[in-house]
């Protein structure tokens, strides 16, 4: 009986081995250990601190700043990225396929990397305008994407119908089409203004004092460390703010009965606006990543002639792999017990564990950083400035991309197969590695990959805890890019983005799996 007991097959919302179970608690912890200790940190300076903090005229307009920054990229990505999404999907666009795949490639360049080319050509381009623009050509990708996807998903019956009774083009799209758009549009902007609220590199070096510039400058300006606490608590609030405001409109989406019958919507011909809309078109691929590359590789041309130094840039090259290979390992190892509770053990227990994870995602780096910083001094200062505390940093920021990705490979593999092996006599682990594993691999890896290209590319927490004397080529950018060095920062540039081919190339190879 209780040999049989131990054999029983796994089942899908079955109770999780404990040992499992356990894990996952663990990483859960680890996750949410920024966000504890940032709050004990500023809870520890005291009600009088902290209000004094909040109420000064300094901090209401950094917040006002911020928010604009926010708003002003996020409306400019929807308009960009919804107006190139329908003229690629919706019309007869010339070479709208070939647009189609150029279109998401500017995520593919760090921002900080795009305002060092604008900030290099034209140094006068800087301030808020500057830092809208730079970003919102950064981030539009995250509109177009997912409007682009239900744009093809779309029945054209509704818009058809709507053309039947009356209603002009623009109008039967107005009302038919953008509501239906509606949930996508406000997910992208949810990310773009994420993370524009987020950011540090692109702001920094455009000289805009949003908040992560502000939180910086006052952590590294003040033996006082209490004020960039209670300012990095307060914009993680912030970040929950927008979250929330974002699930509240999402929920007045439309819904519809049933799955509809799908099917390509005529494109619509655009006659005499051809010549115009392809010329919109590729002015907006120029500006977001014609011109940064074309700017990077002038620059680094330049510093060719002007001497490179090789071992610098070589040793640069070297920190990023070997910190952003640890952090992919670290991470994906990290993401297993949760992945697997959520995939094949389904439970409350693992619901909580799961978003626990997700809790990095909404914390910008620099706060990570930070919370980092304080927990290293204080409690593990054997760590502080090393590799471990910065591959930490890595884990908590990038976690739920590596869980995510064990979620769905390992839900895409058959229960039944692992069952089968436990009958036969394999234990859990040998009924996982023998079956399960095979199959969710490639899917695993993937997240590997997605885990390895972020770091790699992760500049505000790698400059807060790298190891001293130690550079990667995200800060050695930085460092050159702040004394107007850009023949000499070019060529780190260049470098980041050849390495980010690598893992950007084995993500598109396992999605053509």
């Amino acid at each position: 009986m209780r040999q049989a007991r131990r054999q029983s097959p796994p089942r899908r919302g079955a109770a999780a081995p404990r040992p499992l179970l356990l894990a996952g608690v663990l990483v859960a912890g680890v996750a949410l250990l920024p966000v504890g200790y940032l709050v004990l940190r500023t809870a520890s300076a005291g009600p009088a601190s902290i209000a004094q903090i909040l109420a000064r005229p300094a901090t209401a307009a950094l917040v006002g700043r911020s928010l604009v920054l926010a708003l002003g990229v996020s409306i400019l990505s929807v308009l960009l990225g919804v107006a190139l999404a329908y003229l690629v999907v919706r019309t007869d666009l010339p070479g709208r396929r070939v647009l189609g795949v150029l279109a998401p490639l500017p995520l593919a360049i760090p921002s900080y990397v795009a305002a060092f080319a604008w900030v290099s050509t034209a140094p006068g381009f800087t301030g808020l305008p500057a830092a809208t623009v730079v970003l919102s050509l950064c981030c539009y990708p995250y509109v177009y994407l997912p409007v682009a996807a239900a744009l093809t998903r779309l029945d054209p019956a509704a818009e058809e119908v709507a053309r039947c009774l009356g209603r002009s083009r623009w109008g039967a799209f107005r009302q038919v089409t953008a509501r239906q758009l509606a949930p996508s549009v406000a997910g992208g902007a949810l990310l773009v203004a994420l993370y524009a609220l987020s950011d540090f590199g692109a702001v920094s070096l455009l000289r805009f004092d949003a908040f992560t510039r502000v939180i910086h400058t006052s952590y590294q300006a003040s033996f006082d460390r209490t004020p960039a606490a209670v300012l990095g608590l307060l914009l993680v609030g912030l970040t929950v703010l927008i979250t929330l405001g974002e699930a509240r409109f999402r929920t007045r989406g439309v819904a519809r009965l049933g799955a509809g019958l799908a099917r390509a919507a005529e494109p619509l011909p655009l006659r005499r606006s051809r010549v115009p809309a392809l010329t919109a078109a590729l002015a907006l691929l120029s500006a977001a990543l014609v011109f940064p590359l074309g700017s990077l590789g002038y620059w680094a041309a330049t510093g060719l002639s002007a001497g490179v130094d090789w071992p610098r840039l070589v040793a640069a090259g070297g920190n990023t792999v070997v910190l952003a290979g640890w952090g992919a390992l670290v991470a994906t190892l990290a993401a297993l017990p949760v992945g697997l509770l959520a995939a094949r053990h389904r439970s409350r227990w693992s619901d909580l564990l799961e978003q626990a994870t997700w809790a990095g995602h909404a914390l910008p780096g620099l706060v990570v950083g930070l919370a980092l910083v304080f927990f290293g001094v204080r409690v593990v200062p054997w760590a502080y400035q090393r590799e471990p505390l910065l591959v930490l940093a890595y884990l908590v920021l990038f976690l739920p991309a590596a869980v995510s990705a064990v979620r769905a490979a390992v839900e895409l593999a058959p229960v039944r197969a692992e069952e089968v092996a436990r009958t036969l006599g394999c234990g859990p682990f040998a009924a996982f590695r023998r079956t399960t594993l095979p199959v969710a691999a490639p899917g695993i890896g993937a997240g590997a990959a997605l885990v390895l290209l972020t770091a790699m590319k992760e500049l505000p927490a790698t400059l807060l805890l790298r190891p001293t004397g130690t550079d990667t080529l995200a800060t050695a950018l930085w460092t050159e890019t702040g004394v107007a060095a850009y023949a000499a920062a070019a060529p780190y540039g260049l470098t980041l983005v050849l390495l980010a081919v690598l893992p950007t190339a084995a993500l598109m190879w396992g999605q053509r799996r």
